[in-house]
């Protein structure tokens, strides 16, 4: 398991550039990761995303969907953090991955572009192979009948066809395995509160199988979770908080008890 998250100082020339100038991460040395689960909370740009990023690249997990942190052109800066960072580890492990909300949504875009090639494909050889052999014509239908027979197999009839909560969960079942590390960056874009529950009950069997989450997220939903640690990047530097005391949670929970009272104050329009 990933025990701690260690800083390096940067160079005296890069202290005042990105990413180093963030000031969730400025005087911070030593991040412990004590659980199973830990959620990175702060407003957007407050650098949570850029951590987790910058972890995925220093742990070189894979990434879902998208182009591998390590080689990914747009995160030239996590990989500048990332050379300052070290894992601290109980046991080192390979397995698990790191996936952000516009990786899933652009993998879920890919497989369903990749299935309709593959079944045009077949329609083509149906019409190129007529009068041949029917054994002809399944020799040359294999490359993509294997190629849809492995997708339905590992994430079922046809991921863009579901809602984007069932899709994620069922990816993110497909790709599990016990022990990993799953660095996460806002999933719940993808899920609704409902899901949310559900993929919190799917971390709970994960964890029972050894698996460590680092989540960056809004949702309170999910931070809920029982014996989570939370680090706010509202604080300069980070710092662990509870639930309870989390800017976003005390905001939901006075607006569900009064929502008519923000709207008078923000709705304009016609009522």
């Amino acid at each position: 398991m990933l025990t701690a998250i260690r800083l390096k100082d940067p160079p005296v020339s890069e202290r005042d550039t990105f990413p180093f100038s963030i000031p969730a991460l400025q005087r911070l040395r030593e991040m412990p990761l004590p659980g199973p689960v830990t959620f990175l909370a702060g407003e957007n740009g407050s650098g949570k995303s850029t951590l987790l990023e910058a972890l995925a690249i220093a742990t070189n997990l894979p990434t879902v969907g998208g182009t591998d942190a390590a080689s990914d052109d747009s995160l030239a800066s996590q990989r500048l953090l990332a050379k300052r960072m070290v894992a601290v580890w109980s046991k080192r492990t390979h397995r698990g991955f790191f996936m952000r909300a516009e990786d899933f949504f652009g993998f879920i875009q890919r497989l369903g572009t990749l299935r309709v090639q593959m079944e045009a494909r077949l329609e083509e050889v149906d019409r190129q192979y007529q009068g041949r052999s029917e054994l002809a014509r399944t020799l040359a239908k294999g490359p993509a009948a294997g190629s849809l027979a492995a997708m339905r197999s590992r994430y079922g009839e046809d991921l863009d066809a579901n809602s984007h909560g069932e899709s994620f969960l069922r990816l993110f079942a497909s790709r599990f395995v016990p022990e990993g590390l799953y660095l996460l960056d806002e999933p719940e874009a993808a899920l609704s509160p409902q899901s949310q529950l559900g993929f919190v009950a799917m971390m709970s069997d994960m964890v029972g199988q050894g698996a460590q989450f680092v989540i960056a997220t809004h949702s309170p939903v999910l931070m809920a979770v029982p014996g989570a640690t939370i680090y706010s990047f509202d604080s300069s530097p980070l710092r662990e908080v509870s639930y309870d005391a989390l800017d976003g949670v005390g905001l939901f929970r006075d607006f569900l008890r009064a929502p008519e009272r923000y709207m008078r104050r923000l709705w304009s329009g016609p009522s």
